[in-house]
């Protein structure tokens, strides 16, 4: 986004601020609306206030982070990341975090965590070594259940998110099922990606069925209906989010994330409008 239309964006996300009461008022009672915050990745450095005094305005009251480093988010550290979002109305509900850092200072990660208010913890992402024979699969498993207890220890909860090559074989067997298997369901939950299982050309609601509560998070994004390979904003593409959130109760969801990595137009905008949509269906 060029420098002017993010200053403009900025000052419509401050005269927004105004609006935010109503915004909380029609989200009573229903499920809260979260954004990961990757989403924003292109602009919310330029202006990380700015950016997310823009998220509030749009009604969204939960945040997934990614980045996290040395006690500190966006630059920021997290006290002072999360006290900002308070004065916001938003909850810190998540963060994504790399399997290497499991290995590292872990317990001060999740202690972050917990001093932030957030409840899950979770990887995002497996590089090809992490998953190179079904003996390596099942020992990153283990290491993900390992680094689970020591997040329970700081009350958070430990999830997997999923991209399409967790539904590629690793020797006769399904990734994906795999990690089911050997993933502990009282340490670990899953946070589904909808769009890369449908990606993949999986069912996500066969998958519900099947594996009954343990998907209790989601990613919301959509697909493009001309080009599998790109995001559309929310609604307006080929996924039918309608049905998906009448099988929320099979699936366990507790807590749902809009996220894309591609736009139609720009990233500001695409999670404006799916934020938006959003709220015409829960």
């Amino acid at each position: 986004m060029k420098r002017r239309k993010f200053i403009q964006t900025s000052a419509i996300a401050a005269a927004g601020m105004l609006t935010l009461p109503s915004f909380f008022a029609e989200a009573k009672g229903k499920k809260a609306i979260g954004l990961q915050l990757y989403t924003l990745r292109d602009v919310i450095m330029n202006d990380v206030k700015g950016t997310l005094a823009a998220v509030a305005s749009w009604g969204c009251t939960e945040v997934e982070t990614y980045g996290y480093a040395d006690g500190k988010l966006f630059g920021m550290p997290v006290s002072e990341f999360s006290a900002y979002l308070q004065s916001l109305g938003i909850k810190v509900a998540s963060g994504h975090y790399g399997i290497d850092l499991l290995s590292g200072d872990w317990d001060k990660a999740c202690a972050d965590a917990q001093s932030m208010g957030q409840e899950y913890v979770v990887v995002p992402w497996l590089d090809k070594q992490y998953y190179s024979s079904l003996d390596e699969l099942k020992r990153t498993c283990e290491k993900i259940n390992k680094a689970a207890v020591v997040a329970k220890k700081y009350k958070v909860r430990m999830g997997y998110h999923n991209h399409a090559f967790e539904f590629e074989q690793v020797e006769g067997r399904v990734m994906f099922d795999v990690m089911l298997e050997e993933l502990d369901p009282k340490l670990v939950g899953m946070e589904m990606d909808l769009y890369w299982v449908v990606n993949a050309n999986q069912d996500p609601i066969k998958y519900f069925e099947k594996y009954p509560g343990r998907f209790e998070l989601w990613h919301v994004k959509d697909m493009d209906k001309n080009k599998r390979e790109n995001n559309a904003d929310v609604g307006t593409g080929s996924i039918d989010f309608v049905s998906l959130f009448k099988a929320a109760k099979k699936s366990g969801l507790k807590k749902f994330f809009v996220e894309q990595e591609t736009y139609p137009s720009d990233p500001m905008r695409s999670a404006e409008n799916s934020i938006k949509y959003m709220k015409t269906i829960l």
